[in-house]
């Protein structure tokens, strides 16, 4: 299947059943590279308001009217220090494992690009765990670097 097949559209509220379902997917993935995630039932987004906040970019892809990935852009203030006040800040990455490896999330990162640019954004950063390789290649392959790693003391 080629990556063409997929739609890229913005999220609606009678996605949310589908978008919730791939949070859990989400939280049941990183668990293993993070032993601080609380245990179930956790939620790491308001989707909800995501889907409804016309600053925030929900986006789904679908293949045959089925959506197989989605992600969000959204505005994020910069710490003080730094050259620009806001970033768009992408997350909410996933792609229903038979629809992997297909260029379906490098579609949505360019829309969110798109995205973050037509509203003035001059800095666009995301949050990976160090450990997930394959993700880090997936985002580097779309032209992100590591640009900081997050350690912590037990």
């Amino acid at each position: 299947m080629l990556t063409d097949d997929a739609k890229i559209r913005n999220a609606r509220p009678e996605d949310l059943p589908i978008l919730l379902e791939f949070e859990q997917e989400l939280i049941k993935a990183e668990r293993p590279f993070d032993v601080t995630i609380d245990k179930d039932p956790i939620s790491y987004y308001d989707l909800k308001q995501m889907v409804l906040d016309d600053k925030a970019c929900v986006l789904v892809a679908e293949v045959d009217e089925k959506i197989v990935a989605s992600g969000y852009g959204i505005p994020k203030r910069a710490r003080h220090y730094l050259d620009h006040e806001w970033y768009a800040y992408l997350g909410f990455m996933y792609t229903r494992p038979d629809f992997r490896g297909k260029g379906i999330n490098a579609r949505i990162i360019k829309v969110l690009k798109q995205w973050a640019s037509e509203n003035g954004f001059t800095e666009v950063r995301l949050t990976v765990y160090s450990d997930n390789i394959p993700a880090i290649k997936a985002y580097e392959k779309v032209g992100f670097k590591s640009h900081l790693i997050e350690m912590r003391l037990d």
